[in-house]
């Protein structure tokens, strides 16, 4: 760690381009597969740092990598910058108050995540040709971490064959080292179709794809008392079939979320899903297809890395706070339940402090 003081002193020379970076990003929030500009700054940044970059990774448009260096291990700095839907917010404002009704936002912060990782690929390479060492550290932008699974598109295109060492980061109201905790998960759409006819004149003419949805709603829901502990399953209707009650929906989507601890306990689990979608179609006589989202494993932790980059943490310390970062961070804090408060410390081993609006202190590893 004899060299930490200087990469620090690196990353905080450029540290105000790659703010700049983030609130751009920010202000251009795009979804899973559509980050077009988003990954376009960060392409203009990587060029401007001399990076070597290559686009349409795994044949992604919006996926990028940047290379520096020669030789030597291959140290990839994992970053991300799509948004979400319907979180559009007005910056450094503690109420809701979207930008665009129903917009995008980056409500998840990977606005600062892509611009942070991209900062510190270029302290690292930075760092490598100030001092001769043989080396190549890569910035990887990753699109669509909101459910569209780009990582493992760019692994299965080989995107990763040759690393030797992977991070990431994501914003948090805490600074530390994460658990190696992310359960296996797959997003499904099912989608049913029916046969529409008018729901007064000729009712009996009708096979409801809405109904099928409803049905396959419910009986997952009696499945969860069925479920292995730790599993999740969640969903949303895409699709209603229309906005007329007189006429009987012929169409309609949902999308489940399906969560468990690892590929093996996520996979019986999905089948029983996939069931429940097929005895729904039988019951309404109408048909259900199925497409898979995405799909992705459990993480697996690496322990040395994780406490090799927690002694670096306690050596830089937790961000250094000022009055008026708190004068702000208090107005957020005051939108809080206890509950959610609570919920926040608990997650990561911590006592509550009350009058503590902002976490000044480093997070115990596997608190």
């Amino acid at each position: 760690m004899q060299n930490s003081e200087e990469i620090w002193r690196l990353v905080d020379a450029k540290k105000q381009s790659f703010v700049e970076l983030s609130d751009r990003v920010w202000s251009m929030p795009e979804l899973c597969y559509t980050e077009t500009r988003s990954c376009a700054e960060h392409v203009a940044a990587l060029e401007a740092e001399g990076f070597r970059v290559t686009r349409n990774i795994a044949g992604i448009p919006t996926a990028v990598v940047g290379e520096a260096g020669e030789g030597g291990p291959v140290i990839a700095i994992l970053g991300e910058y799509d948004a979400l839907p319907g979180l559009s917010q007005e910056a450094g404002v503690a109420e809701p108050r979207p930008v665009e009704a129903n917009g995008n936002g980056h409500g998840c912060g990977h606005n600062l995540l892509g611009s942070a990782s991209l900062l510190a690929a270029t302290a690292v390479k930075d760092y490598l040709a100030a001092h001769g060492i043989k080396g190549r550290v890569r910035y990887y932008g990753c699109p669509a971490e909101e459910g569209g699974a780009a990582k493992g598109f760019m692994v299965r295109a080989g995107a990763f064959d040759d690393v030797d060492i992977a991070i990431s980061w994501h914003p948090a109201s805490f600074s530390g080292v994460n658990e190696p905790e992310s359960l296996a998960n797959t997003r499904i759409d099912f989608t049913f179709t029916g046969r529409s006819s008018h729901a007064a004149a000729a009712p009996h003419l009708g096979r409801s794809a809405l109904d099928a949805v409803e049905l396959m709603n419910v009986g997952v829901n009696y499945m969860r008392e069925h479920m292995p502990d730790g599993a999740r399953v969640h969903y949303a209707i895409l699709d209603g079939g229309g906005v007329a009650p007189n006429v009987v929906q012929s169409r309609a989507k949902v999308r489940y979320l399906i969560r468990a601890h690892d590929l093996m306990e996520l996979s019986p689990l999905v089948a029983r899903v996939r069931k429940i979608a097929e005895g729904a179609a039988l019951m309404t006589e109408t048909s259900v297809e199925t497409r898979v989202v995405s799909a992705v494993s459990n993480l697996l932790g690496n322990a040395p890395l994780e406490k090799l980059m927690h002694d670096n943490f306690m050596r830089l310390g937790p961000p250094d706070f000022d009055e008026k970062d708190r004068e702000v961070a208090a107005k957020f804090h005051a939108t809080l339940t206890k509950e959610d408060i609570l919920a926040a410390h608990r997650r990561h081993g911590l006592k509550v402090e009350p009058d503590k609006v902002l976490c000044d202190t480093v997070v115990p590893l596997n608190a």
